[in-house]
């Protein structure tokens, strides 16, 4: 699929440039020829030397070399591969890229380029989080920039949470969507993500304990896959994911609206933890009066999302996907809610206390159609996604 092609990888300053080597190697494996350029602060963690012999290609490092400008100037080099990787991409390197700025080799090639750009960013979970670079980002998805990652964990720093560059081979995944367009090109998926809050007043609220994890982990892969996604979440734990149109809400009639307003899409996956009811909510903070009485809460029901694009007579995408979070009967529950629902496809797993799996790293889960039962093994959220949206792309 890949062999033959030329790619460009401009490597970072981070101690993820590491990584880098292992991608080198796996893109050779599947007989892509690797251009290689270093930044200066990349050669403090990765060499030139071990970066030329797992590339088998001479190095470039200094926009100024004249040798270089002589024999591929960079110009040339910048328009010679298929496609741009920035791995990893650091704050600086996509603050640059978003500035339009071209002071060093790395930031001229990517300004000179005619060709799609990939980045796979890394960095402090405090830099990812801080205005500027969530401001880069979106001047970047909005230029066409494609983007692979971030994962979530322990970083060198000491720290936990959004930073860590995507693994080799889930970079290698995005490189073959994008240059092979991906099975999902042309594909408008819906992916609803994260819990709702329903305010009690307006200081207070009742909400679930997901994480949006599951839903994030969906639309990144449903992105590699070719597909342009429409990311409709709740206040989620987690960072959004790249590469697709996010909308944020904090209501389940919020996200009600957001869905319709989202359609016309060829597929819809609900992955979100929507409230089943809300409080009609008091104007101003509710107050204890020492009497020891309890405030009365009036709840009504919200409007069941699933169920209403999966019965939609007109403008119903070819298929819908829901999520069934049991803690008893997992199977028989969830089946029943796929007929009550009317959707195509039920995912259904047990949350209840001890699984580690409702704001957890991992899922176990059933998926349920027409077909029957079918149970996957317990693996990461991430596999369970790739698997989902492999199947989603056979369906579609």
């Amino acid at each position: 699929m890949l062999a033959g092609r030329k790619v460009l990888l401009i490597i970072g300053g981070g101690i993820a440039a590491y990584k880098s080597l292992d991608l080198i190697r796996r893109l050779a494996e599947r007989g892509v020829r690797v251009t290689p350029v270093l930044t200066k602060a990349a050669e403090e963690f990765v060499t030139p030397l071990s970066v030329a012999a797992l590339s088998r290609s001479k190095v470039y490092t200094d926009l100024f070399d004249l040798t270089d400008e002589a024999e591929m100037g960079h110009i040339e080099l910048s328009r010679a591969a298929d496609l741009v990787i920035v791995a990893p991409a650091t704050a600086d390197l996509l603050g640059k890229m978003a500035g339009g700025l071209a002071n060093d080799l790395a930031s001229t090639l990517l300004m000179a380029t005619d060709k799609r750009v990939l980045v796979a960013p890394a960095m402090n979970v405090r830099m990812w989080d801080h205005p500027a670079t969530q401001r880069n980002i979106a001047t970047l998805q909005g230029d066409g920039i494609l983007f692979v990652g971030l994962n979530e964990g322990d970083m060198a720093c000491g720290e936990y949470g959004p930073g860590r560059m995507s693994e080799p081979l889930e970079i290698v995944a995005a490189v073959e969507a994008a240059l092979t367009d991906g099975p999902l090109k042309g594909k408008h998926v819906l992916v609803t993500s994260g819990p709702t809050h329903e305010p009690i007043d307006p200081v207070r609220y009742i909400a679930n304990r997901s994480s949006g994890a599951q839903g994030t982990a969906i639309a990144e892969a449903l992105v590699a896959l070719g597909a342009s996604v429409t990311f409709v979440t709740g206040p989620a734990d987690v960072a959004r994911p790249a590469g697709v149109k996010v909308v944020e809400v904090q209501t389940a009639e919020q996200m009600y609206k957001a869905v319709t307003d989202a359609l016309p899409a060829d597929a819809a996956v609900f992955a979100a933890a929507v409230a089943d009811w809300r409080v009609d909510a008091a104007g101003s903070k509710i107050k204890k009066d020492g009497s020891g009485k309890l405030p009365e809460l009036k709840f009504s029901e919200n409007t069941d999302i699933l169920a209403t694009v999966s019965q939609l007579k007109k403008g119903r995408p070819k298929l819908v996907v829901g999520f069934a979070a049991e803690t008893d009967d997992v199977e028989a529950h969830a089946t029943a809610k796929r007929k009550r629902k009317g959707c195509d496809w039920i995912v259904a797993n047990d949350v209840s206390a001890g699984t580690g799996i409702m704001g957890g790293s991992e899922n176990d889960v059933t998926v349920i159609s027409d077909a029957g039962a079918e149970n996957w093994p317990r693996m990461s959220k991430r596999q369970v996604a790739q698997k989902l949206a492999a199947k989603i792309a056979e369906a579609l």
